[in-house]
């Protein structure tokens, strides 16, 4: 559990700096620079994300239930996630989606960590994707003290909602019928 935890500190903590010290990281951008910037970013996030994957894994061969969830929230968890990758595509596709949700991405997160909370009751899960929600919610609440930065992405188009829509569907069936078990190890069926 050890190894999890350390990877969602450094994973969460870098992605936190502009949370609780976004004056630091714009110093840390205008001194250093902003390749330097996000590719350091980029090799901790990436040191934070495999220490979850590894840490993950090794706490859910001996899972520690917390609670049983009902069959019933299976089915909730399947709906929760439906919008979720037509959101993160729409976070790159400027439209409609990304205008009415402000932020399609935490969005996104919210709804996944959410999701996987319901369907999963093991410490593993519950630090883990409770981790990821209340980072996402702290993210969107100091998205309000905070400038806006820009989000590299496709210009603005007619067809950007759609393309999301109809791509993050196609990704959502994926991830039902075989991707979920083949990355993550377990069917969501």
């Amino acid at each position: 559990m050890s190894m999890l935890i350390l990877g969602l500190l450094i994973f969460l903590g870098v992605h936190a700096t502009s949370i609780v010290a976004p004056a630091w990281r714009n110093s840390q951008v205008a001194a250093r620079g902003e390749v330097f910037w996000k590719g350091l970013y980029a090799l901790v996030s990436l040191i934070g994300f495999a220490l979850i994957v590894h840490g993950y894994g090794r706490v859910r061969g001996a899972p520690i239930v917390l609670y049983q969830p009902p069959a019933a929230l299976r089915h909730v968890a399947w709906l929760l996630m439906l919008p979720v990758f037509p959101l993160l595509l729409a976070a790159y596709l400027p439209g409609r989606i990304s205008t009415a949700t402000r932020h399609p991405m935490l969005v996104a997160t919210k709804l996944w960590a959410l999701a996987h909370l319901l369907a999963n009751g093991t410490l593993a899960s519950t630090v883990l994707f409770g981790s990821f929600l209340a980072w996402a919610v702290a993210d969107r609440i100091s998205l309000k003290r905070r400038d806006a930065r820009s989000v590299p992405g496709a210009p603005p188009g007619r067809y950007n909602d759609a393309i999301a829509v109809v791509a993050g569907l196609c990704l959502y069936t994926a991830f039902i019928g075989a991707v979920h078990l083949w990355l993550i190890g377990v069917s969501p069926r």
